[in-house]
């Protein structure tokens, strides 16, 4: 691009997938970081699903706050999510072997995240870790009617609908919204509708940057994917299986929204 040139607006979705995110971080990392990559882009929305949610806070958040920097809030965050201490290295070895027994088919009890100290204990471990890293309260000093647009979803359990949490009405829980998992969250409450996982709806929000008048029209939407389009071989083992099952399903809304966008550019990244 020519010194003369104007920047080409870009938006950028950032796909959901658990702690497979870790790598979107990693992607905003290295876009955001690029000066000679500054000048020629202007990022006109970030938009993002569950562990995508989570990433495109934290770009949002660090771009427009005068005290941090996006890239620095990405690698705190997940190093901070790392399973250090016994406690939660103990967590994760027994969410991995119920897992592993499941798809063996051992029975094991179901327990509803109504009924379980479990859920009530991830959901304060991921709202205290969210508080940590963004300051909710000063987001509406942020907001001057310049930055970029932030679009986070998540699907109301009760009537089917989709949701999009805006930058002017975000919270810790809107964040959890689009990233609880109904068989390890309860329906999480904001403003009155509960709400669960964004992966059941718009995984990310990609074709809104369009068709939604309050946001900049991009040039180009980049998304930041997470889930494989294609395999190279029928996978056999229960634990591929269920990773098969879960990249397809990831990528079913994603595709759906492609889709639509077919005026628009976009990139996988």
């Amino acid at each position: 691009m020519s010194a003369d040139s104007d920047p080409t607006c870009v938006a950028i979705a950032c796909q959901g997938g658990g702690s497979h995110t870790a790598f979107t971080a990693g992607v905003l990392d290295r876009l955001l970081s690029d000066p000679a990559l500054e000048r020629e882009i202007d990022i006109v929305g970030f938009s993002g699903t569950s562990g995508g949610a989570v990433c495109a806070l934290l770009a949002w958040y660090g771009r427009e706050h005068p005290d941090h920097e996006p890239e620095d809030l990405l690698a705190d965050y997940w190093a901070d999510l790392a399973a250090e201490g016994p406690i939660d290295r103990a967590a994760n070895s027994a969410i991995r072997w119920s897992s592993q027994l499941g798809r063996m088919g051992v029975p094991l009890p179901d327990v509803s995240p109504y009924h379980s100290p479990a859920a009530y204990w991830g959901k304060r471990e991921f709202l205290d870790l969210l508080e940590r890293h963004v300051d909710f309260e000063a987001i509406p000093q942020l907001l001057d009617g310049t930055e970029p647009a932030l679009l986070i979803s998540a699907i109301d359990v009760l009537t089917g609908e989709f949701e999009l949490f805006r930058e002017n009405d975000l919270s810790p829980e809107a964040i959890l919204a689009s990233a609880a998992i109904p068989y390890a969250f309860k329906a999480v409450e904001v403003d009155g509708s509960y709400y669960w996982d964004g992966l059941f709806s718009k995984n990310p929000p990609v074709k809104d940057f369009v068709t939604n008048r309050e946001t900049p029209d991009p040039d180009e939407i980049w998304v930041v994917k997470i889930n494989p389009e294609a395999r190279d071989r029928v996978p056999k083992s229960a634990d591929g299986i269920a990773d098969r099952r879960n990249e397809l399903s990831g990528n079913k809304s994603l595709n759906a929204e492609i889709n639509f966008v077919e005026p628009v550019s976009y990139t996988h990244l």
